[in-house]
């Protein structure tokens, strides 16, 4: 009996001591981001997020297990990811420096990249928008990623400067109020809409609205040729160029600026001067729900809902790591979503800019990145991720029933990418 017990103890001894060694020896953090292995994926950006805001760099290990992220070890950080309900795995040093070794050998397409620093977050919107109104400050939101909201008066005064990342929401930078006219120009919300843009644009020393917003589309461009970070949903992607390549021309019908359009102005549109599109026909019906030709909403007819898919495309993730990091996903293959601005005609995105995700059948690109100056931007067609026709009214998307969403894990890629150590990429 006494021999039982000493032995017993002995053992417990030994597990305890194996335990020890194993908690002391434990130097890492991985958070999994496959299919299998992760609980929430879009918080787990939020706490790739708050452990940068710590002064702690964290490695992105992409295209290993769906874009995982290794942390440094820490009770802190243990404890935030059960809080937050975000799988994780305790790594050795042995281990930690094994993946980092594998993904390293030049016959992985994998990368580890260094994030360095929580990006200072900015979303150009409205002050009066519910939060609910738009799939970016609804994700930011819900992984706890802290943004602050910025609309003209910001931007005119040169205030974009303060901030890393820009999102601009479902904006009309052309002063045409969304094109809404056709269907809502009875409807009290958009009376009312109307008569607040005009007279923020008075205040702002304008005569029209479009003047107004022409000025707040030079002054984003600006911030980022100077070297910031720019990304944009549905209408507030074409519109924004259209903005820009309309400069100086008068491309609004009475009903939105009080006097008439410039004669024949589509000759006189400078594709020189947009980020993303070219050659593309502006729409002169003021009661159509468009923009221009870039839109492919109402060229979808081969494309039922039930087979609405994009794929992601494929990089090199040691030669070509921003493209590789702004489509880490658990899929190759995402569901497609509608917009105002559903994807863009492929035919006139700029051959300078990168198709990340596309619909190859239909001819469109759903998600696409360039460089502009020292700065990038980045378009995703579409309204919300997860809200396959969202209309006016529809009540919000509750991401508590979509942590795991691919749709949504791109905006969040984007949100990361400016926290990387820049390297110089072959292309």
């Amino acid at each position: 009996m006494i021999k039982g017990i000493l032995s017993n103890r002995f053992f417990l001894s030994v597990f305890l001591a194996l335990s020890m060694f194993v908690e002391l020896s434990a130097s890492a953090i991985l958070i999994p981001m496959d299919a299998d292995s992760q609980e929430n994926h879009l918080k787990a950006y939020g706490i790739t997020y708050w452990v940068l805001t710590k002064q702690q760099k964290v490695q992105w290990l992409l295209n290993y297990r769906g874009g995982s992220f290794l942390l440094p070890d820490g009770d802190a950080i243990r404890k935030e990811c059960q809080i937050r309900g975000v799988s994780f795995e305790i790594l050795s040093d042995g281990q930690a420096q094994a993946i980092l070794d594998e993904i390293g050998s030049p016959s992985q397409n994998q990368e580890a990249v260094i994030l360095e620093k929580a990006p200072k977050i900015a979303v150009y919107s409205p002050k009066g928008n519910p939060p609910w109104d738009d799939a970016v400050t609804m994700v930011l939101t819900y992984a706890e990623i802290p943004y602050v909201t910025v609309y003209d008066e910001e931007v005119l005064a040169d205030k974009l400067a303060i901030y890393d990342w820009l999102h601009l929401h479902h904006e009309d930078f052309t002063g045409q109020y969304g094109k809404f006219y056709g269907a809502y120009r009875t409807a009290p919300w958009y009376i009312e809409q109307k008569q607040e843009a005009e007279a923020l644009a008075r205040k702002l020393g304008f005569s029209k609205v479009s003047e107004e917003k022409s000025a707040v589309a030079q002054k984003i461009r600006n911030y980022v040729i100077g070297g910031g970070f720019m990304f944009a949903m549905c209408s507030a992607t074409d519109s924004f160029d259209i903005a820009l390549a309309a400069e100086g021309v008068d491309i609004c019908e009475p009903m939105f600026d009080g006097d008439p359009s410039d004669a024949n102005y589509q000759s006189q549109i400078d594709y020189q001067k947009t980020f993303a599109f070219t050659d593309f026909t502006l729409e002169r019906n003021p009661l159509k729900y468009e923009f221009s030709s870039i839109d492919m909403t109402n060229k979808r007819g081969n494309v039922p809902k039930e087979n609405d898919y994009f794929s992601l495309m494929d990089f090199s993730a040691k030669w070509d790591p921003v493209p590789t990091m702004l489509c880490q996903n658990h899929t190759a293959l995402v569901k497609g979503f509608m917009g105002q601005t559903t994807a863009f005609n492929r035919d006139e995105v700029k051959p300078t800019v990168m198709v990340l995700g596309e619909n190859k059948i239909n001819g469109e690109a759903r998600y696409i990145h360039g460089i502009k100056g020292k700065g990038f931007f980045t378009f995703y067609g579409g309204h919300d991720p997860e809200d396959y026709q969202h209309r006016v009214g529809d009540p919000k998307t509750e991401l508590e029933l979509h942590p795991n969403s691919p749709g949504y894990r791109l905006i969040l890629n984007n949100v990361l990418f400016p926290a990387a150590r820049k390297k110089k990429q072959k292309t």
